[in-house]
């Protein structure tokens, strides 16, 4: 070997070096990736999340990704409780729990976007003292009714004090409750539901991905923060999943329904402080971030033009729903 470095000129050597810095990471990142997304998951190495105390809190509970965390941690054994805005959706998800799964399910009718918070969050508080909470789901969230530029909307229109007040405050203030019996006990799960917004460019849609950016970000200062008082504290950024909140009805193996998401996502818990919760998601974000520089600048295009499209026809869709209305 120092035969053959002997030989090489200072450029060869410098070369050789980089090349083997490249192989070196490279093979750190697929044995990392396939670690955690693959491996880990496969040997339940995820946190056991009834050990974690009692009773799961779901915010958001009563459709979609929030309605599945509900029921997949029940059907762990844990008791739930479902905060909701709707009473009439949240008795029907508490009966379904209770019957199916055995387990107790409180229910707490709660409007995020509440212009007396204080009062709220108090009471959400008072509700939540005297319970074991092992694992919080701070999944609720809201996002435009269509993509559109960010001026579109008009200043009286209180759609993006409710996106922050629904997606950022709620988040903290729901950390804030829960965390300091999980700081006395030593133990706790917090999940917190961001979006692949926060890390892809999201035109049309500025405010809502910006408040999941928050999410990201405060999830993983939290974690550090937290960590050594036995605190699990997850970020989950989904890609498109089959929701009424997505508006896409139709699941495949790229776009999975939100049973199958929840599934996989909880498989990770314990393994990955942030994580895209579902295999192909993970893959194509890892693609998107080795290819950073190249890609983002494309993608915002591509991006705003899937967009103004979708707008369109959301827009069309809001029309002709209205217009039934009227007719009936």
């Amino acid at each position: 070997m120092a035969c053959c470095f002997s030989s090489m000129n200072t450029v060869e050597i410098i070369g050789f070096v980089f090349i083997c810095v490249i192989c070196l990471k490279l093979t750190r990142f697929v044995l990392k990736f396939s670690y955690q997304e693959l491996l880990a998951p496969f040997l339940h190495f995820n946190v056991d999340f009834k050990k974690t105390g009692k009773w799961a809190v779901i915010t958001g509970s009563t459709d979609g990704i929030g309605k599945q965390y509900a029921e997949q941690l029940a059907g762990k054994g844990m008791d739930v409780v479902l905060i909701s805005r709707t009473r009439s959706k949240l008795e029907s998800t508490a009966d379904v729990i209770r019957n199916k799964y055995g387990v107790n399910a409180k229910i707490i009718e709660v409007d995020f976007t509440d212009n007396n918070p204080d009062a709220m969050y108090d009471r959400v508080a008072k509700e939540l003292r005297d319970l074991d909470v092992g694992t919080l789901i701070n999944n609720v969230g809201l996002c435009n009714p269509y993509p559109d530029y960010f001026l579109n909307f008009d200043q009286n229109d209180p759609l993006y004090d409710n996106i922050i007040k629904c997606n950022i405050v709620s988040v903290v203030n729901m950390c804030r409750i829960v965390m300091p019996g999980m700081v006395h006990r030593r133990r706790g799960v917090i999940v917190n539901v961001s979006s692949a917004s926060a890390e892809l460019p999201s035109p049309l849609l500025t405010v809502y991905g910006a408040t999941k950016a928050f999410v990201n970000k405060f999830s993983i200062d939290l974690a550090t923060e937290y960590n050594r008082h036995g605190i699990i504290v997850q970020c989950v950024t989904p890609g498109f999943v089959a929701t009424n909140m997505s508006k896409i009805r139709k699941a495949s193996l790229v776009i999975p329904s939100a049973e199958t998401f929840v599934q996989s996502a909880l498989q990770t818990t314990g393994i990955k402080n942030v994580t895209a919760g579902y295999f192909p998601h993970s893959v194509f974000m890892k693609c998107i971030q080795l290819a950073e520089g190249i890609c983002r600048p494309f993608l915002a295009k591509i991006e705003i033009k899937v967009l103004l499209a979708a707008r369109e026809r959301l827009k069309k869709q809001m029309v002709r729903k209205e217009q039934k209305n009227l007719k009936e």
